[in-house]
């Protein structure tokens, strides 16, 4: 008998061409992480940049970096020194991160971002409301000069109001590849704006294109990626879904199985370099609510990126098995810039300073840019215990 031929499974560790975005050494992905160290005017500073720049090195940590989500427009903020994408200056700061980033040899892509009704009024030009579909406040906090407050009922926005929203991603684009971005993905996740007119928990419009059935629900999100495929080639565009994320006060879509196909078979035509997917909740449980991923997968001709909770091990299971071509991981990147490394090695991952998540303090490295390799962790372990020693034979003498 002829012998089976074996197969290789797909690994972490193996590279990936993706789409234009360009050649990846291994398919881990450093996750969106909203940080909030931005200077004022939503500007990225050179302090960002060696935090990216620490977790670039396709050897040690990411081959490819999703940045921080990032405000599209001034009406799309929800949180304070969050960076933003639309100005001069925030084009000059995001530059010195892309070239940090390069210089270590991974690609970076920016998530283009509009918080819509996740935010306060104190957040928005003139004091504005924030813009949503609906006119109900969400059950959620914006982060304000004043800290966690409640957002801000939100005015909906007219049928006539959405092209220039969209025309607003576009620009983003291209302002993303004048940065030097290499590609762009479209966040459409986690009860933002282009999730809030996609989730009929949240999309009551009535009489609208906008608002109703599933096709009128994805209008938004089909016209922004059509916008922004056009604008940068669909090669350097992916988009971020949340399909069956939970959130407080708002359920998925009731129709989320078949809204989510319909949009990706919508979709299709644009060549986009990937869909990154959070699978169930976000930093919550995975099966939150009921969700067919491989079904929604084989309709889609680009990479998949899965993200949320993902161990090494659960990572190269669903690699090894076809289930994805990418793995995004997001916190343990925040205390683990050579999380590449500390995976090949076995080696352990450090716990992050919860506390330092959302905010620059007094000292904005702190739980930041101050987390050591393992390599310099085991390092300054060994120098401390040889210290000891020393000091040990010190005193015998």
């Amino acid at each position: 008998m002829p012998c089976a031929t074996l197969v290789a499974m797909t690994t972490l560790f193996d590279p990936l061409r993706l789409g234009e975005i360009g050649e990846l050494a291994t398919r881990i992905v450093m996750a969106p992480l909203t940080r909030n160290r931005s200077a004022p005017g939503n500007v990225p500073t050179p302090l960002m940049a060696e935090y990216y720049a620490q977790r670039a090195d396709p050897a040690t940590g990411a081959a490819l970096i999703v940045s921080e989500a990032t405000q599209v427009c001034p009406e799309g903020r929800g949180y304070r020194d969050a960076p933003g994408i639309h100005d001069a200056a925030q084009l000059a700061g995001w530059r010195r991160v892309t070239e940090a980033v390069h210089a270590r040899g991974a690609r970076i892509v920016a998530q283009l971002w509009h918080v819509g009704r996740i935010s306060h009024f104190s957040l928005q030009p003139g004091g504005a409301p924030p813009v949503s579909s609906t006119s109900r406040a969400a059950s959620r906090k914006a982060y304000t000069d004043e800290g966690l407050v409640p957002c801000s009922p939100p005015r909906a926005l007219r049928d006539e109001e959405i092209a220039p929203i969209v025309a607003r991603y576009r620009q983003g684009a291209l302002n993303a590849l004048e940065a030097g971005f290499d590609g762009v993905e479209v966040h459409g996740a986690n009860g933002y704006l282009i999730d809030q007119f996609l989730r009929d928990s949240i999309n009551d419009r009535v009489g609208s294109a906008y608002g109703g059935g599933i096709e009128a629900r994805i209008r938004l999100l089909l016209e922004v990626m059509r916008a922004v495929a056009g604008a940068v080639g669909g090669g350097r565009a992916g988009l971020r879904i949340s399909p069956a994320n939970p959130l407080p006060g708002d359920a998925p879509d009731s129709q989320a199985q078949a809204l989510f196909e319909r949009a990706l078979d919508e979709l299709a035509p644009l060549g986009l370099a990937y869909v990154h997917v959070i699978e169930g909740q976000t930093g919550g449980p995975r099966d939150a609510w009921p969700f067919d991923y491989a079904a929604l997968r084989r309709r889609f001709g680009g990479a998949w990126m899965v993200n949320n909770g993902y161990t090494r091990e659960m990572a190269e299971a669903a690699l090894g098995a076809g289930g994805a071509d990418l793995v995004a991981f997001g916190r343990p990147f925040i205390a683990n810039p050579d999380l590449a490394a500390r995976f090949r090695a076995g080696g352990p991952l450090a716990a992050p300073d919860s506390k330092a998540y959302y905010t620059s303090g007094a000292t904005p490295a702190a739980g930041y840019t101050d987390y050591p390799t393992l390599a310099a962790a085991r390092g300054g372990a060994a120098a401390e215990a040889a210290g000891v020693r020393a000091g040990a034979r010190a005193d015998a003498s």
